[in-house]
């Protein structure tokens, strides 16, 4: 049975469903084996402040799933659209490979997949925006 391997740093800390867990004083190699469980890495979590691009955002909406604070039934659709929304700018294949990964991960319920495909074109945005700016 195949799931998803987390590699944590010591002291790292990640929500799994809605508790935070915490590691201890050495690198540690965990398997989830459920499917469909609510997984976020908190060094990888948006803080809310921080979430003012529109790539930021999307991954934001995404970690509302992840963290419990927002229905999957409602994020699903505000994911699809900010993806959506995304593929206007992002129109390189790479960049298309990654909201294409994105949308597949959020069709499956799997919002870890998804925000980390999306957290792939932060750098991107930003610069695009360099540039803009």
């Amino acid at each position: 049975m195949s799931g998803l391997i987390l590699k944590l740093a010591p002291n790292e800390r990640v929500l799994i469903n809605g508790a935070v867990i915490e590691n201890g004083d050495r690198r540690t190699r965990i398997a989830v084996r459920t499917p469909n469980a609510n997984i976020l890495r908190l060094r990888d979590a948006i803080h809310p402040d921080d979430s003012n691009t529109p790539v930021a955002r999307v991954c934001y909406e995404a970690q509302l799933i992840l963290s419990g604070d927002r229905p999957a039934s409602e994020g699903r659709k505000n994911l699809l659209k900010g993806i959506e929304q995304l593929t206007l700018v992002f129109d390189d294949r790479d960049s298309r490979n990654l909201l294409t990964a994105a949308t597949c991960a959020v069709l499956d319920g799997n919002y870890y997949r998804a925000l980390r495909s999306l957290r792939d074109l932060l750098p991107r945005e930003s610069r695009y925006l360099a540039v803009a700016g």
